[in-house]
């Protein structure tokens, strides 16, 4: 692409050629583009939405309906090719449909020649030009954007301000814009002796452009989206990782931002090591934090955060959309279908790389929050089920509780029923695997069904497709004859192996392991956890299941259903029964 920008007008003009490859099996007779600015305009279906859902976001609200003519956003194509033939195109809001006069056949490329014009809105979600800080342009979603085909056809979904899924491809871009801004972004810069700023290598002469404008030029290769940033005030810092990973920092410094951006430049590169090492090894070469947006959003090789924040506030922003560029950038699910598969993940994987770079102790059980925000979903009657579009959540409350929380959920509670060190490895594969292909939830479930050697589609079948919810309890403890019978309750609808922890009167702690039949399996001893005196298998249609303890009861201190709290159990008031206080039957 090639674009120049008027920063007088917030305008541009740009000409996109687009070499096409249908690698799937079907001909193609129409194809779609996102034009996603489109969405900026008095109402159009995100203002719309923006008004009437329960819960608006608070960024965005009515906000849309109020847009001024030169404030409002728009893209427009004015001519499209392909392969030198015109083609008839109609705008209809945030998509554009085209009709082709030649089919695409399987396994061929074509290329497409477009004409396009757009408008920056006023910063109101994610893109825009003049945030709240005071940043000029946040340029993301600002192009016409091949909508994606897959096995599952055409997804041209209508942006009501979720989230994305696009196509990767070689990006290369050239930004015309006046010469005092300062860009960074998606892709590597290819002239930096004659743009400066910063990029320049160490001892690099740069040459003085006499005009008005400079022209930026980045290639991106293997990205499905490409976003840059502009403003004439940024301080860039760059700081070269010893695994040749070059991190950039734009940023514009203030009595609000230059302390904490400056020890930014320390969790940056931390979190990079990190992530590499426990999620699989980030693939490009360069990663940039840009002050910008509305909040935090990610991108290929990118982000836009707000800067003025707690540091906190900053890293943790930094980690977790920084997190993304494995699970959106890389793994790139469907995000309309699979929102958790992205926003779960990433909030897990944030988690894990806080309480391990930001922490000096870090947290034994990093996950709780999303735990909490789980459980309050669980028990406010708005759950639906994580196979909802995420475009069609009856409320943002549920949307976001059920992508975040109950999708860090997914991966945590999954470390309990298979055992963390499978987790963990699964992790890595299901990264290596996986990435540039687009996985889908079976893909992950099967990618940790073969590390742990368990059945896991009862757990997918649960937790994703359905709002059933946990709970079990210790129903009642009674003296047997030289011995102790403990009977356990399934009070919830959805079945879960059990870890069943006993408490000696001296201290000593021993466990029960109850999996369930329809796992196939065992999950190893795990480090950290008692010894496993007894495994019993626990059929799903049994409610209860008596446990027989060669134990006196009078050495028994107290018995508990998973101390670990890593089950998403709803209600842990009847998960211990306290032997030295009753004997009674906890209801």
């Amino acid at each position: 692409m090639d674009v120049e920008m008027d920063v007088e007008k917030n305008q541009y003009e740009g000409e996109q050629l687009l070499a096409y490859t249908n690698n799937s099996p079907d001909t193609l007779y129409k194809v779609f583009y996102h034009l996603y600015y489109n969405a900026f305009q008095p109402n159009s279906m995100m203002d719309i939405r923006s008004r009437t859902i329960e819960d608006p976001d608070g960024r965005v609200k009515d906000r849309i309906s109020k847009l001024t003519p030169d404030e409002i956003g728009y893209l427009k194509v004015h001519s499209l090719k392909m392969n030198g033939k015109k083609l008839d195109f109609e705008h209809v809001g945030t998509i554009l449909e085209v009709e082709l006069k030649e089919p695409i056949l399987p396994n061929t490329t074509v290329n497409f020649e477009m004409d396009f014009e757009g408008q920056v809105p006023l910063q109101i979600r994610r893109a825009g030009r003049d945030n709240k800080e005071g940043v000029r342009y946040s340029m993301s979603q600002w192009y016409p954007k091949m909508a994606n085909y897959d096995d599952q056809g055409w997804h041209a979904n209508p942006y009501i301000g979720r989230e994305f899924y696009g196509i990767w491809g070689d990006f290369d871009v050239k930004i015309t814009i006046d010469k005092s801004y300062i860009l960074g972004g998606t892709g590597y810069l290819q002239n930096p002796e004659e743009i400066g700023h910063g990029y320049e290598s160490e001892g690099q002469k740069v040459k003085q452009s006499r005009g008005k404008n400079l022209t930026w030029h980045f290639k991106a290769p293997m990205v499905h989206d490409f976003m840059w940033a502009a403003d004439p005030k940024y301080t860039h810092d760059k700081i070269e990782m010893d695994n040749g990973i070059t991190i950039h920092h734009l940023y514009i410094k203030n009595s609000k931002t230059a302390n904490n951006w400056e020890k930014l430049k320390e969790y940056t590169p931390k979190a990079m090591e990190y992530l590499s090492e426990h999620f699989g090894q980030y693939p490009y070469k360069q990663y940039s934090v840009i002050q910008g947006g509305d909040g935090g959003m990610e991108y290929p090789m990118s982000t836009l955060i707000t800067g003025e924040r707690t540091l906190p506030s900053l890293v943790g922003v930094m980690v977790h959309e920084m997190a993304h560029s494995w699970f959106q950038g890389v793994l790139g699910s469907n995000e309309a279908l699979y929102p958790w598969m992205d926003e779960g993940f990433t909030t897990f994987a944030t988690n894990k790389t806080m309480a391990n770079i930001f922490s000096e102790t870090p947290s034994e059980f990093p996950q709780r929050g999303s735990y909490a925000g789980y459980e309050r979903l669980a028990k406010s009657g708005k759950e639906e089920p994580m196979t909802t579009h995420s475009d069609h959540y009856h409320s943002n409350y549920a949307y976001g509780s059920a992508a975040y929380s109950k999708g860090a959920v997914f991966l945590a509670q999954l470390g309990y029923i298979i055992g963390e060190e499978n987790r963990d490895k699964g992790m890595l594969t299901y990264f290596n695997d996986w990435k540039f292909k687009h996985p889908k939830t079976n893909d992950v479930i099967r990618v940790m069904e073969k590390q742990s050697g368990l059945e896991l589609d009862w757990y997918k079948e649960y937790w994703v497709n359905s709002t059933k919810s946990i709970d079990y309890a210790v129903k009642s403890v009674e003296d047997g004859d030289k011995n102790t019978h403990i009977t356990l309750q399934r009070n919830g609808l959805m079945p879960m192996p059990v870890d069943l922890v006993i408490t000696y009167q001296d201290g000593s702690k021993e466990m029960v392991y109850l999996p369930l039949v329809i796992q196939r399996g065992n999950k190893p001893e795990e480090n950290g956890m008692p010894k496993r005196i007894k495994t019993q298998r626990w059929p799903w249609t049994n409610i209860t299941t008596e446990v027989i303890l060669e134990k006196d009861i009078n050495d028994i201190k107290s018995i508990e259903i998973d101390p670990s709290q890593r089950m998403a159990d709803i209600n842990r008031e009847n998960n211990t029964f306290m032997i030295e206080n009753s004997t009674e039957e906890i209801q």
